[in-house]
């Protein structure tokens, strides 16, 4: 199989992926959080166009469908901050990638909503926004030439950094007087890299 089609492959199972957790989501949505226990596999799976064989390849859970987006958000946070120039300093670089990637479109505030604030779905958002944590200590040590395995810095940074994106987000949502997401963001991560910290 030649790269072509490997990549044609790789981004037809990711569009089935992500239209059977738009569909899971929007199902969510309209069952509200207290019919959580109505939305079922065989209602995702149709609503998404693909039998439910094809779901449970992709998702082991009903929440775990729900959450795929932030979950494939925060998969690529390692990689928005190593898009960002080299020289950049480290602060200013994870700022502007975490709010590149997080607020470009604006979060969905209903289905942020949704999925942070219903305790059926909780787990499994914490368990997304840490999916950020491995990929993005590794794009901090490699940016600043420090070794994973003997210094804390990048872990230490990158779980402040995801506990940051989680708390803005709850933040936003719970405050309607918030202002758009994106100065939520920065100000949670503004805690983050303060001068001294």
């Amino acid at each position: 199989m030649n790269d072509d089609a490997m990549d044609l492959r790789a981004r037809n199972k990711q569009a089935t992926r992500e239209a059977i957790g738009h569909a899971a989501l929007r199902l969510a949505i309209e069952q509200g959080p207290h019919g959580l226990a109505l939305v079922r596999v065989h209602d995702i799976a149709t609503a998404a166009g693909v039998s439910p064989r094809t779901y449970n390849n992709y998702f082991s859970s009903r929440e775990e469908a729900i959450c795929a987006f932030q979950a494939d958000q925060s998969k690529r946070a390692g990689q928005a901050l190593r898009s960002r120039p080299a020289d950049e300093p480290l602060g200013q670089a994870v700022v502007a990638a975490m709010i590149e990637l997080y607020t470009n479109p604006e979060p969905d505030r209903a289905g942020l909503r949704m999925i942070m604030l219903t305790p059926e779905l909780e787990g499994e958002a914490l368990k997304a926004f840490s999916m950020a944590e491995g990929p993005l200590a590794e794009a901090i040590a490699a940016r600043t030439g420090t070794d994973l395995r003997r210094d804390l810095f990048p872990a230490v940074t990158a779980a402040a950094v995801a506990g940051a994106i989680r708390v803005a987000g709850r933040h936003w949502l719970e405050s309607a007087d918030a202002g758009p997401f994106a100065a939520v963001l920065r100000h949670a991560l503004s805690c983050v890299f303060a001068p001294g910290a």
